[in-house]
């Protein structure tokens, strides 16, 4: 006799396969943007021009971000930023908001999710062209 699934079950393994999938997508993005010759790192920063800061900090705030790295790191959670070796690219650092929004489910469109790592490069990494 075969075991069914119920339907939400299905539902909710689906979607943290479809979770985990997307944040090895994104962070394997940025380490191939982060292994690129070093003029297509010079150009990085480009990937933020046009960017919606306002949605940004909008989406910061809604999403809560600053409570989750503190909780996550201590103090503010501002040490969090520019871990040893790890975000050393504007790719490498939208890379990263994509993994968050696909960990923690946030479902935010490309737009949204540029829009949140350029108000962190505004912010707090300052990477340029």
């Amino acid at each position: 006799m075969q075991r069914q699934h119920i339907p939400e079950v299905q539902a909710a393994t689906r979607s943290r396969q479809v979770g985990w999938r997307l944040a090895l997508g994104a962070l394997l993005l940025g380490l191939i943007v982060a292994l690129l010759p070093h003029a297509a790192q010079a150009q990085g920063a480009a990937i933020f021009r046009g960017a919606d800061l306002a949605l940004g900090e909008q989406l910061i705030r809604e999403h809560q971000c600053a409570q989750c790295h503190a909780s996550r790191v201590g103090g503010d959670g501002s040490s969090i930023f520019r871990p040893a070796g790890r975000v050393n690219t504007a790719g490498l650092l939208r890379g990263m908001v994509e993994q968050c929004n696909a960990t923690l489910n946030f479902q935010m469109f490309p737009e949204e999710v540029t829009a949140v790592a350029a108000v962190l490069n505004r912010d707090h990494y300052k990477f340029t062209d």
